[in-house]
């Protein structure tokens, strides 16, 4: 698995369990939390690793209300708030590398957030992820 992979698997994680315990976002000292994530579950992660997790993270958090907005807007019949939290966060990370990381195209970002989404999610989070997430990225691009 590669450095980039390992990140948004372990931002997924970090994200859903932030997501879960219905935390108020506003008052999280990210860093602090997300060292000692890594201390639980990032043992042997080079620097690239971690430093690319912590963008995600951080990246998210911080746009989060933008990118939920994005998500309601072009997810057919479905909020945010209803889908599964696996799902949503793994294309919460794939918005915000859409959105804010040109070094990485759009559709590297989506096949990411697919294959992750297969092996997270549900039997159908593949397609349901990649339907919105190929919409966010044509809307995007225009």
């Amino acid at each position: 698995m590669g450095d980039r992979r390992k990140s948004r698997e372990l931002a997924l994680q970090a994200l859903f369990a932030l997501d879960l315990n219905k935390l108020d976002l506003n008052k999280i000292d990210t860093p602090s939390q997300m060292d000692a994530f890594l201390e639980q579950h990032g043992e042997g992660l080079s620097e690239s690793t971690r430093l690319f997790f912590l963008t995600l993270v951080e990246g998210v958090l911080e746009n989060r209300v933008k990118i939920d907005l994005l998500l309601d807007q072009w997810a057919k019949n479905w909020k945010t708030s209803r889908m599964p939290a696996v799902d949503r966060n793994i294309m919460r990370i794939a918005v915000f590398e859409i959105l804010n990381l040109p070094d990485i195209p759009p559709s590297v970002s989506i096949n990411e957030a697919v294959e992750i989404g297969k092996k997270f999610g549900t039997r159908d989070s593949g397609s349901f992820i990649n339907g919105v997430l190929d919409r966010i990225k044509v809307q995007h691009e225009a």
